[in-house]
């Protein structure tokens, strides 16, 4: 096994509908973006209210993704 690099990168997901569909979202992007990408961790939660309802979900997930081995 060989030892590996990591890039990271951040990028905010939306959904009308959930967090978790926001979440998903923000991961789907950044696998269109980075080959390989390994893992998420959430960094912020918000919303934007619209007439005392939320209108939408805004999830920030910084996404991590393996380096290209160099041979």
């Amino acid at each position: 096994m060989t030892d590996r690099a990591y890039g990271m990168s951040q990028i905010v997901g939306t959904s009308e509908e959930s967090v978790d569909q926001a979440i998903r979202n923000a991961v789907r992007r950044a696998g269109e973006l980075h080959k390989r990408v390994d893992w998420f961790e959430v960094d912020q939660v918000r919303g934007y209210v619209r007439d005392n309802e939320v209108d939408h979900f805004q999830v920030t997930v910084r996404v991590g993704y393996r380096l290209e081995d160099l041979h």
